[in-house]
């Protein structure tokens, strides 16, 4: 194992320290301590390492969860992480027809070639096969077989069509997506050629031997819709005929997940597992010549093999990147996990025309037991983002350029200069809080990947209730994905429970602003309301029977008001500082525009389905709030421009203040983006910061909220419940009180 000893003396030498550890293929841990301390990733010999799932920080219910789904189609599974095999069903060394799994395992001759300096993505396919594309004859007709490159090939652009023989062009090379056999296999002709050598026999001399795969585990037919012999060379497809045993597949994705290095050896370029891995630049742009059986496939597609680039698996992180052949044959690998995952079988059960939903009730309960399993040692990637790479969910994109890894610095390691990084807080800092000591990111717990929104309220039953969006809700998942869901939360923060619950009376459909969305829950006196966006521009529903049934309003918030929320205070709103309810919303009609400023309204609690009922803050007047009927004549509660977004208000019995919790600017605050906490001693202000950063340390997704029923009796702690990485996510606080 090589060693790599580097003298920090700056925060750019830490982060050179730590990237030299992963390039080494050492992953970081946090110790018993809290400090970082350094293991080496298992590598498999005749069998793979076996660890206890709960060793490898992973929750063995949802394990199973996935293994009872793969189970469904039966055949054969088992998934690694950190080298070690936690989980595996079925027969291990039974040979399966992997069909399409077959492009990514044969694209790896390609990744070869690249090392040897014989070809380059960018080549030309005819310039390593004279007779490319021919037969059919017509094909030198179009003018387009001079321009096909081996790119094209690679990513189902040349123009191909499906079946795995000679086929005539169908459009122009890059100018659409269209799966195809055909064009992969004239891929491997070209290789082929490039070898002069049958590929199963450079696969097995320089990538399968070495990785312990033997010809019992792996077998590669002759080709079966082309001639056997290609200038009397023994001719093999990509587009399909590999067999293989799942135990050959971990290995297969191990190398890929290593980024192409085997217990010190390079195999595979890096920068060409990086490209199999995410889709080229230009590619998401070209349209799928048939989207209703393969969706927007150019947007997660790399070099045979697909991806979650675009985030079309809510649940699972961007990073992540697999084979995929008929029958569910899969290599899955998740950089970000440090997982490896193999499956092979019969074909799961299709109950949705989308084309990744049928991967859902598989890979996401894997990606939920890392994120559900109580915290152990957090696992760091085995290797840093790339330049160009999607990053992980839980790191910012590497920098152009060696030698740079910030996302993988723990957080002990990190040194942050605090000149110039910081946009300043709209509002001066609370006379009352400090600020927020914030309990260190591998901490977090994760539950319900793919779900987002989370408003909550405390029941009059010790019970948090609360909705999800765009998601299928807690472990046992709900069957289909819904805009709007509901859910109750049992138990304090370090042991809670969540449920679905279940009602058609108030569960929604849709992607997107076309799907209703909670932004707003509160109980009071019994009754369950709830604030609804994206129809126009919100409306209101409330529940007498604690969630199972609800009545909507006839009327809607049709001025403003498009993301409202509730201030919320006690159990069942005890503890209110009068008889009104407050909502907040930035002034805007619309849940996904960033507003200038702030908007309040109030209603008596006994009247909250009223519309007459309701009235705006206009304006303080000789320290008194001024309220109007009339919408229009509303003022500002709160100015930050370009900045007002989805956001959530709480009183803090001991400290006395409303607590505000806005989120912050952010291509993609599910993964990286800004926060801020505001404070005030009314509901209308004065404002003050509590804490604001452009850049939090984790995603804090696109809504938060610190639940009145998780503050600690003596007011110095509280849990904020966020929805990054698409999880019902959950972070402790600790509020450093100032001095009076």
């Amino acid at each position: 194992m090589r060693r790599h000893i580097v003298v920090a003396t700056h925060a750019n030498d830490v982060e050179a320290m730590v990237y030299s550890i992963v390039c080494a293929g050492l992953v970081l841990v946090l110790g018993a301590a809290g400090g970082p301390a350094v293991r080496a990733p298992s590598w498999p010999a005749a069998e793979w390492p076996s660890a206890a799932p709960q060793e490898m920080g992973l929750d063995p219910a949802m394990l199973e969860q996935a293994k009872a789904y793969a189970l469904s189609g039966g055949g054969s599974g088992c998934v690694v992480r950190l080298g070690r095999r936690v989980i595996a069903w079925g027969d291990q060394r039974k040979l399966y027809d992997l069909k399409s799994t077959t492009k990514s395992i044969g694209v790896t001759a390609l990744g070869l070639a690249i090392a040897d300096g014989k070809v380059r993505l960018e080549d030309k396919a005819v310039q390593h096969h004279p007779g490319f594309g021919c037969p059919p004859d017509e094909n030198r007709h179009t003018g387009w077989l001079s321009r096909v490159t081996l790119l094209h090939l690679a990513t189902h652009t040349a123009g191909f069509a499906k079946p795995g023989g000679y086929t005539a062009l169908g459009f122009e090379p890059g100018t659409r997506w269209a799966y195809s056999d055909g064009g992969p296999n004239w891929l491997a002709d070209c290789l082929t050629l490039v070898y002069r050598r049958d590929l199963a026999e450079v696969m097995f001399e320089r990538v399968f031997a070495p990785l312990g795969i033997r010809r019992s585990d792996l077998g590669w037919r002759e080709n079966a819709y082309r001639p056997r012999t290609i200038e009397g060379i023994p001719r093999r497809e990509f587009g399909s005929g590999i067999h293989a045993n799942v135990d050959a597949m971990a290995r297969i994705g191990y190398l890929y997940l290593r980024m192409g290095e085997w217990k010190g050896e390079r195999i595979l370029p890096r920068d060409f597992v990086a490209a199999v891995g995410r889709p080229p630049e230009w590619l998401p742009h070209v349209p799928v010549a048939d989207p209703r059986q393969y969706g927007q496939a150019s947007r997660h597609y790399g070099l045979l093999w697909w991806n979650n680039a675009d985030g079309t698996l809510k649940g699972v992180p961007r990073d992540a990147f697999w084979s995929w052949g008929l029958y569910e044959s899969l290599i899955v690998v998740i950089p970000s996990l440090d997982l490896v995952v193999a499956r092979a079988g019969e074909s799961w059960k299709r109950a949705s025309a989308e084309h990744y939903d049928v991967l859902r009730g598989f890979l996401e309960p894997i990606v939920g037991a890392a994120s559900a399993a109580r915290p152990g040692p957090a696992v760091l990637p085995g290797r840093p983002p790339l330049p160009g790479r999607p990053a992980p969910p839980d790191q910012p994109a590497a920098p152009e350029g060696p030698g740079r890894a910030s996302g993988l610095i723990p957080r002990q390691l990190r040194l942050v200069s605090a000149s110039g990084v910081q946009a300043k807080p709209p509002y001066p800092p609370s006379p009352v809080i400090a600020g927020i000591q914030w309990a260190p990111p591998e901490t977090v717990v994760r539950r319900a990947p793919g779900s987002d929104n989370w408003p909550l309220t405390w029941g009059d039953d010790d019970v948090l209730y609360g909705a999800y969006g765009d998601g299928r809700g807690f472990a046992p998942f709900v069957e289909r994905k819904l805009s709007l869901g509901l859910c109750r939360i049992v138990g304090g923060p370090e042991d809670f429970r969540g449920e679905n619950l279940r009602s058609p009376s108030a569960e929604r459909t849709g992607d997107g602003p076309a799907g209703p969305k909670a932004s707003g829950m509160l109980m009071v006196e019994g009754t369950l309301y709830m604030l609804v966006r994206n129809t126009g521009n919100a409306q209101l529903a409330w529940s007498r029977d604690r969630g199972r049934t609800w009545t909507w309003a006839q009327w809607k918030f049709r001025v403003s008001f498009g993301c409202p929320t509730f201030l919320n205070f006690g159990p069942n709103y005890a503890g209110a500082r009068d008889a009104y309810v407050y909502l907040y919303s930035p002034d805007s009609p619309s849940a996904y525009r960033r507003a200038d400023r702030m908007v309040l309204a109030r209603v008596p609690k006994d009247r909250i389905t009223d519309p007459a009922a309701y009235e705006y803050f206009q304006e303080i007047r000789e320290g008194s709030p001024v309220w109007t009927r009339d919408v229009h004549r509303r003022g500002a509660v709160f100015v930050h421009a370009g900045h007002c977004y989805r956001s959530s208000v709480t009183w803090h019995p001991v400290l006395r203040r409303y607590l505000w919790c806005q989120t912050g600017l952010g291509d993609d605050p599910r993964w990286e983006g800004g926060l801020a906490i505001y404070d005030a001693p009314e509901p209308w202000g004065p404002w003050t910061t509590v804490f604001f950063t452009t850049r939090w340390d984790i995603g804090p997704g696109e809504t938060s909220s610190l639940p009145s029923k998780w503050m600690s009796a003596d007011g110095r702690t509280a849990y904020l419940v966020f929805s990054g990485n698409d999880c019902f996510s959950v972070r402790k606080a600790t509020f450093l009180e100032r001095l009076r």
